[in-house]
Order: structure tokens, then sequence, then C-alpha cells
């Protein structure tokens, strides 16, 4: 019988796979696929309040999925080049490559890298310009097929390639350092305000309003033949690298352009976003920028170098939890709406202050969504004794994630954002006090990204040895 939308998404609260530790003298396998995900041109691009059209292909998009499997036991994650997955449609891909798989769709974790050189094919800002060409020409000549439904098929493709292609794998994991391509993009300034972004070598900077994660998560499969198959790199820095109107992953894919050079052209270089709302890759004190072309090569020498000191998972055990966390969303007046749709309207004409824009595209989202609460899906995939990922929606503000990481009862726990769906920023509570565009951006009340950080610790707990 097939599971509905609302049963993916709700089911228990909290749900562990019975028997897990049962699998841990089971071998493990591992099975990776890629599968292009480019739309044509010229699709509308994601990532800015502008309709900005595609122009051609720097690199192409991909969907990148590993499947692990010991035993019954069966996980599957995809990353693709994205700004984000919007709920509805990951959750049919993820059932319907369950159902082609066999794989619970629970078991299956779909996360966007955040790229903002892909598709705008979903969110309110997709229906209005849609909307609008529909109105004016009586067709959107922007979309010429239905990416929505080629998005999943791909998704999809790429989960069942990957159990094609299992087979028996060592697994090693663990972390590296990298301090000098990521930035706190929050500032306290003179005025006594918090600004985001407030511009290179701006003088009314006194300190940024919060830290980085420096902590690069790797896992790497090795074959039977001892030569490697494919890593996973997890670190946290917003993919806005990259700008123009070609299509591009942004910097994993220099990241994946290194690492094949290092270990053929084989090899499977999968990229996690850590969580990275409040992180970019601006120095203020700095007059010249790294751009994606500086920051994947420099990350892919420090994940070489992390790579090659990588202890063996001992005692690999694969399992799944997670949990449904129902937060407040955020609630306005019927003239707070009526303003927000005439502002849509009036956006395009330039007169409209950017913030303002934000506020009202957020109130328009929130206004489509029904209830008082948003679901946010909380996963935990454990790997071995003392490894674990954990996935989360949205953009998760940085201190969130490294709440998590200091209260895990793993020595390595990876935390990737922009999971199966993408309800814009997950500020702290200190962030939404402190205000600034993020918050702005916001869809959850305040609260919601620690009502995220006790969840994941909970199923952490559950699955520790």
């Amino acid at each position: 019988m097939k599971m509905t939308l609302l049963a993916v998404l709700t089911g228990v609260l909290a749900m562990t796979v019975v028997g897990a530790d049962r699998v841990s003298a089971e071998p493990i396998e591992a099975g990776v696929a890629v599968v292009d995900i480019t739309p044509p041109v010229p699709y509308r691009m994601s990532g800015y309040y502008m309709e900005r059209l595609s122009t051609g292909t720097h690199d192409p998009l991909l969907a990148k999925a590993i499947v692990l499997k010991q035993g019954q036991q069966q996980v599957a994650i995809v990353f693709c080049d994205l700004i984000g997955i919007w709920l509805d449609l990951g959750a049919r891909a993820r059932q319907a490559a369950s159902e082609k798989t066999g794989i619970p769709a629970a078991n299956i974790v779909v996360a966007a890298t955040h790229s903002h050189t892909g598709p705008l094919y979903c969110g309110e800002l997709r229906n209005f310009y849609h909307d609008r060409a529909v109105a004016k020409d009586g067709r959107d000549p922007c979309e010429t097929v239905d990416y929505p439904a080629q998005l999943a098929a791909g998704i999809v493709k790429a989960v069942a390639d990957a159990q094609a292609a299992l087979r028996p794998v060592e697994l090693q994991a663990g972390t590296a350092q990298e301090t000098k391509l990521s930035f706190n993009r929050r500032f306290h300034m003179k005025d006594g305000a918090v600004q985001c972004n407030p511009g290179v070598k701006n003088p009314d900077i006194v300190r940024p309003a919060g830290p980085i994660d420096p902590e690069v998560g790797l896992v790497l499969a090795r074959g039977a033949d001892k030569k490697p198959v494919a890593s996973l790199t997890v670190f946290a820095l917003h993919l806005d690298t990259t700008s123009g109107t070609l299509y591009s992953a942004d910097y994993p894919y220099y990241l994946a352009q290194s690492l094949g050079k290092e270990f053929g052209d084989k090899f499977v270089s999968l990229f996690g976003n850590g969580t990275c709302g409040d992180i970019n890759h601006i120095d203020v004190t700095a007059a010249a920028q790294k751009s994606a072309r500086d920051i994947g090569p420099a990350l892919a020498e420090t994940v070489k170098g992390g790579l090659a000191q990588l202890p063996p998972i001992e005692r690999p055990s694969l399992a799944v939890a997670r949990e449904i966390v129902n937060s407040p969303i955020q609630k306005y007046t019927a003239d707070e709406s009526a303003w927000a749709k005439d502002i849509m309207v009036k956006a395009e004409s330039g007169d409209v202050p950017f913030l303002e824009r934000v506020k009202a595209t957020k109130i328009v989202d929130l206004l489509s969504r029904k209830g008082d609460t948003l679901p946010l899906e909380v996963q935990v995939v454990r790997l071995g004794d003392d490894v674990a990922l954990v996935a989360l929606p949205g953009e998760v503000f940085v201190d969130l994630g490294l709440a998590i990481k200091k209260r895990s009862p793993f020595k390595t726990t990876m935390v990737v954002e922009l999971a199966n769906d993408v309800p814009s920023y997950i500020p702290t509570k200190k962030a939404f006090a402190e205000g600034s565009y993020e918050t702005v951006n916001s869809r959850v009340a305040p609260g919601g990204g620690e009502m995220m950080v006790e969840a994941a610790v909970r199923l952490l707990g559950q699955l520790k040895p």
C-alpha cells in the first residue's frame, strides 16, 4: 500500500529501525551514482529576489546518491546541486524511490547544496513570475518542460542506480579543520544594530555576531581493492560564491574536480552543506575576495589531507531515526497580508527596499501554508559506534549545528542542512532578538531551531550503542 504525503511527513513522532543493533556484525556495502539534473535554457535561476534567466551551463547540475546496505538495513542519501528541495517534491521523490528500491522513505535523505546558480523551480517567487507570464502571454516561455517532475525522476534514478552499484566497502570517517574560507556574515555595528553583510572595510563594524564551524566532516568509502570509491565532505559555507546566468554547482564542482584528479575519473565526491545560515565566504577585512575557483581547490587540499588520516569505522552499524518537529510559524494580520501582496506587484519597479521585498515574499509564502505549525523533519543516520550524520531542513544557523555536535554522544557527528525541505532560514532565539536579513526571511517562530536541536540530540541518544 502506498504511503500518502501526510504519512511520510507525520507518521510517528520518533521512529527507529527495529533490530538496528543486530546488523553490526554484518559487512557493509555502498553504491554511488550521479545523474544530470540540469534544466533547459532559459529557465529562471534561483538565489536572488529578481527574475534572472539562465543563458547556458558552466558545469552540469547533478544529483549524487550514495546507498549504504548492511544486512537488511538500507539508507540512501542524495545531494542535489540546487537552492533547496521543496517539501512536496522531496516527499514524492522519496516515496517513489522507496517503491522502486524497497528502501523505506524514512531512510532516504534528499538534501540540496544551496547553489545560487541553479533553477527557480518552486516557491512564491517562482509562482509569481510564472503566473505573471501566463497572464501576459497565455503561457510561460521560461518553463518549456515540467522540471519538478524531471527532478523527482532524476532523484529516483540516482537512488536506484546507486543501489544497483552496491559492493562491499570499507568505511573511514573523521574530521579535518578549515579556518580560512568561511566567515560569519552577521556583525554588531557601532549603532547597536546587527547587520548582515555590512560591506568590506566598513568602519562601523564592531565584531562578528557569531562563530563559524571550521570542522570538515569526512567519510571515505574504499572498495575491496582498497581504492577510494567515493567521499562525503560536510562543510558549513554558503554556496553563493558564483554569480551570473550560467548553471553551476558552485565551489563543490571545483572540489570534485580536484579530488577526481587525485583519485581518478570514476571517484565520486559528494558534498553536504553544514549549518551555514549565517556563514559565507566574504572576508570584510580584505579587499580581494575568493571565488568558487579559489574555494573549491583550497577545500580540496584540506579534504585530501584529512582523508589521508581517517580512521576506519571498526564496527559499522547502520541505523536511522527520525522525528517531526512541529514548529510554530510566524503570523501576520490581514492588513500585513494585503501589504505583502501589493509589494510583490510593485517590487519589479526597483523602488521597493530589499528587506521589504524579502518580508513580503515571506508573508505571501506563509499565507499559502495551512495550519499554525511547520513540520521540520530531523533525521539521524548512524554509520558506526562513533559516527553519525544529522540531516535538518532549512538554512540553519551555525550555533544550532554546533550545539548538536557539542551534545552528541558520537565522537564524529556531521550535520547537514537543507534536507527534505527548504523553509528558509532557521535562526537562533538570540538572532531573532538581534534582527537583520535572515530573521526577516525566516518562516519559523523564535525557538523552532532550538526545538530541532533537542530532537536531534534525542535521536542521537537513541542510536548510540
